[in-house]
């Protein structure tokens, strides 16, 4: 139940909460955010808070610069890595020009307006990220280095696993903030680790995956370690991936179940329409050059393709039950904006049962070690992807075209600047490792 302006309000004076963050996501799936005292927050919530959106890459320019931020009362959390006395609370926030109109660059509404009309078609979602990330040391400054913190494995357990009490630091951390962690565990690289998410709807999920992001670098950074979320941080070790868990419903019932020996029409059409316009989507799922660099290695994909069970395809369906039953979506990485990322993956779906695509066969060998087998392949690099989506009339459909011609252009520069770059390892590291 959404809490009303006066239950809120009445929270925030009885704990003593002083200041109050206003955060959004920018097109590029980085977090931005302004504060405010908790005497404001009444303001905010009527009128909203103005912010110079030119200052925002791809949501403004100076001639109409003014955006407002509504907070989204659901979403409100003590961050808990913020003082006890004189706290701090975060709301996320919808955009709106000044007139009221929702901004077409906001990843929240276009979800919202997605989920309201495949309501209206009797469907729904659930949505489980599972997030992978490096965990560094940091040197005597406090900088980040590209030391991981252990050179543990897979599943390994401590002492050789060094993560395993900031992992729990975290799972404790986002439990606090209204966040169900599932499981945590050592993943293949040393100092890589991952954290899976319950489902949620779509809109929630993706707004648990920003928690999870700011939380993941807040209580590592408390414990004198820098997390990044860039898909490939050590060149000769394991990428880190956004596996995207979905599960659509028709009512009550989940479409998935008993998938492998009786797949319903409907969850076959929404699986193939995924595949059909995953090449479009990959500039979004994908948005770094260095995101390319993870296909093809370590169970990372790279070709289109799907099966029940088998890790090495683009989407695989688990061994699971009743509610549990889902589609598992691997190719995305942890840098994506994920409210775009989302909203792509279901909008494909969705059209893959408007037009009752067919599913091809399931691919049930190892797709890393076997050439071709006729199917299509994930765009080779940034550049390649952007084509694609620059010329896919699914993505004029998917998202408004101004948003479209603005993510287009940015990223077009960054892939420009580095493809011209002398050292491209050391050029990303240095626009994007401080950041992600």
């Amino acid at each position: 139940m959404v809490p009303s302006v006066h239950e809120t309000l009445e929270f925030i004076e009885e704990n003593d909460i002083k200041f109050i963050r206003l955060t959004f996501c920018d097109m590029f799936g980085v977090q931005k955010n302004i504060a405010i005292m908790a005497s404001q927050l009444p303001s905010a919530i009527q009128r909203g808070i103005s912010f110079d959106a030119s200052a925002i890459a791809g949501f403004s320019h100076v001639a109409e610069s003014d955006l407002f931020l509504y907070p989204d009362l659901e979403t409100f959390s003590l961050l808990p890595w913020r003082p006890s006395e004189g706290c701090v609370g975060r709301f996320y926030c919808n955009i709106r020009y000044p007139d009221g109109r929702p901004f077409e660059g906001d990843g929240r509404y276009l979800l919202k307006g997605l989920t309201a009309r495949a309501l209206e078609s009797g469907f729904s979602f659930q949505v489980g990220p599972e997030c992978e990330f490096y965990l560094f040391r940091t040197d005597e400054l406090g900088a980040p280095t590209l030391i991981p913190q252990d050179r543990a494995g897979y599943f390994d357990l401590a002492p050789a696993d060094q993560g395993e009490n900031v992992r729990r630091e975290i799972c404790l951390t986002l439990e606090e903030m209204g966040v169900q962690p599932e499981r945590s565990h050592h993943e293949q690289g040393p100092g890589q680790n991952e954290i899976d998410f319950h489902c949620a709807s779509p809109l929630r999920a993706a707004d648990n995956l920003m928690t999870l992001r700011s939380a993941v670098k807040a209580v590592g950074f408390q414990n004198g370690l820098f997390a990044s979320f860039l898909p490939k941080p050590l060149e000769t070790e394991s990428g880190s991936g956004l596996h995207i868990n979905l599960s659509l419903y028709r009512g009550e019932r989940n479409l998935f179940e008993d998938f492998k020996q009786h797949p319903h029409p409907e969850a076959a059409s929404f699986l193939a329409g995924i595949l059909a316009h995953i090449g479009e989507i990959t500039a979004i799922c994908n948005p770094l050059p260095g995101s390319y660099r993870r296909f093809g290695r370590c169970e990372a994909p790279s070709w289109v393709n799907w099966s029940c069970e088998n890790r090495s395809t683009l989407v695989r369906v688990p061994a699971a039950q009743h509610n549990d039953c889902r589609i598992e979506v691997r190719s995305p990485d942890p840098s994506c904006n994920p409210y775009f990322t989302i909203l792509l993956l279901l909008e494909a779906g969705m059209e893959g049962i408007q037009n009752k695509m067919a599913l091809p066969d399931s691919f049930d060998l190892d797709a890393s070690r076997v050439e071709g087998n006729g199917f299509s392949r994930l765009p080779a690099n940034l550049g390649d992807a952007l084509k694609l989506m620059g010329s896919s009339p699914f993505i004029r459909r998917a998202l408004p075209q101004n948003l479209i011609e603005k993510y287009i252009h940015y990223k077009q520069l960054e892939f420009t600047q580095y493809e011209h770059a002398q050292d491209q390892g050391n050029y990303e590291l240095e626009r994007y490792f401080p950041l992600i």
